[in-house]
């Protein structure tokens, strides 16, 4: 076995994966710009680092279940009248997760709540941060599943894993007694453990129209908006002017 297969066979058994297998280019590269062996050995560990977080990004991506992709590359604010790309990029040192503050997006349908929403999340995965990304209706069927088996507070405990979880459309249809109850267990789980980036298309005096109760809306829109950043979104519906246009 030669000195270089072995090497490849030592970084294999240390697990460092990228470098086993880019190793002949690196040192095809350090001969060529006649670098010094610090150099070289930095070079080694960045690359892995580099390769290691690039993989754990695209896990990470995968996991967060975001149903399109939607860049915030691609956001077109001259639609969007009352909140700025220079508020947006505000958001993107991500400040609000590491001190476990919710984003609230509220606007009629069209406006970009979703965009934005999964626009921040990609930002977010893209930092490191774990992101899971939820339908409101998807996100209570898989409670009350949860429930009805037992195992509601093992889900509450895997959906407080992410650093962020977003929550989509809440608001659009009525909720259940048990589904109501289950949401609350979900929002009082994470206040002030983790953040939550939340679109709907009430605002939070109509809330009570899809809880049916104000003694369960008052103590979840408490539990949201302590620690918030609420934006209020209008401008015209976004999807109905690109089918107009078209």
């Amino acid at each position: 076995m030669s000195q270089l297969e072995q090497t490849l066979k030592r970084y294999r058994t240390l697990r460092l994966n990228a470098l086993s297998r880019d190793l002949v280019s690196l040192i095809s590269e350090a001969e060529a710009s006649e670098w010094s062996y610090l150099n070289f050995a930095e070079r080694l560990a960045s690359h892995e680092l580099e390769q290691r977080h690039g993989s754990r990004v695209q896990r990470n991506l995968k996991q967060a279940g975001f149903p399109s992709e939607k860049h915030l590359e691609g956001f077109d604010y001259r639609h969007q009248t009352t909140i700025s790309k220079r508020q947006v990029n505000a958001l993107l040192d991500f400040r609000f997760l590491d001190e476990r503050h919710n984003l609230i997006l509220i606007g009629p349908p069209g406006v970009g709540k979703t965009h934005l929403a999964i626009g921040i999340g990609h930002k977010a995965v893209e930092a490191g941060y774990r992101v899971l990304f939820r339908n409101a209706l998807t996100l209570v069927e898989e409670l009350e599943l949860a429930e009805k088996k037992g195992e509601l507070k093992k889900r509450l405990k895997q959906l407080g894993q992410y650093d962020l979880l977003i929550i989509d459309e809440l608001g659009y249809l009525p909720m259940t007694r048990q589904a109501r109850y289950n949401l609350f267990q979900l929002i009082n789980s994470l206040h002030e453990y983790r953040s939550i980036i939340l679109t709907t298309n009430k605002d939070f005096t109509s809330w009570g129209e899809f809880f049916h109760e104000d003694d369960v809306a008052v103590p979840i829109i408490d539990r949201i908006i302590h620690h918030s950043q609420v934006f209020m979104m209008g401008g015209e519906s976004y999807r109905l002017k690109q089918k107009l246009g078209s």
